[in-house]
């Protein structure tokens, strides 16, 4: 894949994997999370914000941070690296702010990335999980409704 200078807001949100209208919001909770406008008025995103977007998403989806946590956090963490701090003296290691920094340990950014994909694999599973549920309570819910009411 050809690296770009900026992503429209689809391709962030593809790169990402979440919704536009999801990172929209966020834009609107994370003051320093503001993108450029394109001269047609489209929001664009260069790799930093992208490095930013991917780590909100695992504060709040992966760590179980609140709005108001992951804020927090995601603001030492850059404060810490615009200090010239390397990830690990700040409070939390992460792949992409290591990555983006340019000051992590390789062995960091491997260890890390196969959870990424266990992640995006496990969610699938639940997603499967979850649609084989409604499926069965819906055709029990059927069953119940062919049943003759109690009589008490």
């Amino acid at each position: 894949m050809a690296k770009k200078l900026y992503y429209k807001i689809g391709e962030a949100c593809k790169i990402v994997d979440i919704q536009p209208y999801v990172l929209r919001y966020w834009e609107t909770e994370f003051p320093f999370l503001a993108p450029n406008k394109s001269k047609s008025g489209q929001r664009v995103y260069n790799d930093r914000e992208i490095v930013v977007i991917r780590r909100i998403k695992e504060l709040l989806y992966d760590e179980g941070y609140t709005i108001a946590g992951a804020k927090k956090k995601l603001e030492a963490e850059l404060a810490a690296e615009e200090a010239g701090e390397s990830p690990a003296t700040s409070s939390g290691t992460s792949p992409s702010k290591a990555s983006a920094s340019g000051s992590g340990k390789a062995s960091q950014k491997s260890v890390k990335q196969p959870s990424a994909t266990v992640d995006i694999e496990g969610s699938e599973k639940i997603e499967k999980l979850r649609s084989g549920l409604t499926v069965a309570l819906d055709q029990a819910r059927g069953i119940l409704d062919l049943l003759p009411p109690e009589t008490s």
